[in-house]
């Protein structure tokens, strides 16, 4: 399946995803507090390098990929997602994505999604900060799910996330190795190929 078609797939998924959780958030008035960066700064973070092949991509396209592979390389704080942008350096728990559209299927998810605990029973994966900040909102959003309110399944959407690319979409590891092995996959299936689709580079 070429680059192309994976992306299209991926981002197709993406949009469903986004969808779902516009509506879960609709219902239930859960929102991350603006200007809140805790989970990007989180250094633990780990994603597939499947969710990232779209920002990749675009990343080729706009003529980028080479350069954020070297910024990616060096790196002083490897930890730390790559396309978060802090409001200073001191203080890294205030920021935002500075590429939201092509954020990862982790970054979709966290926060709007759930996943089963020992019981089978769905359990809402979200941080500290919404829980102590919107108790109320916590509590009853709680009660929603456990009396049948839909949200989306951090493994319903993996699997499918995995279809499209077996190996890529179950390879998980630090977030900034995702994005590197993703740009690398785009810069190596395009080693000997075409430009995609007719399309020009953007300098």
């Amino acid at each position: 399946m070429s680059i192309e078609r994976k992306v299209k797939l991926i981002e197709g998924l993406f949009e469903q995803l986004d969808s779902e959780i516009f509506t879960f958030q609709n219902k239930t008035k859960l929102q991350c507090i603006s200007g809140c960066g805790q989970c990007c700064n989180n250094p633990t973070m780990e994603a597939s390098p499947l969710e990232f092949l779209p920002l990749a991509f675009n990343l080729f396209l706009t003529g980028k990929a080479e350069t954020t592979l070297k910024e990616l390389q060096s790196k002083q704080n490897p930890s730390i997602c790559h396309i978060y942008n802090p409001l200073n350096i001191v203080d890294y728990a205030a920021g935002q994505c500075s590429n939201y559209k092509y954020r990862g299927l982790i970054c979709r998810l966290f926060g709007y999604a759930a996943s089963r605990d020992k019981y089978g029973k769905q359990r809402l994966v979200t941080c500290k900060i919404i829980k102590e900040n919107q108790q109320g909102i916590y509590q009853d959003t709680t009660e929603a799910i456990n009396n049948g309110l839909y949200l989306p399944m951090f493994t319903d959407y993996y699997m499918q996330l995995s279809q499209i690319d077996f190996k890529l979409g179950n390879m998980i590891v630090p977030i900034n190795k995702a994005l590197k092995l993703a740009i690398e996959e785009v810069l190596q299936y395009y080693a000997y190929r075409p430009f995609p689709g007719g399309l020009e580079k953007i300098a």
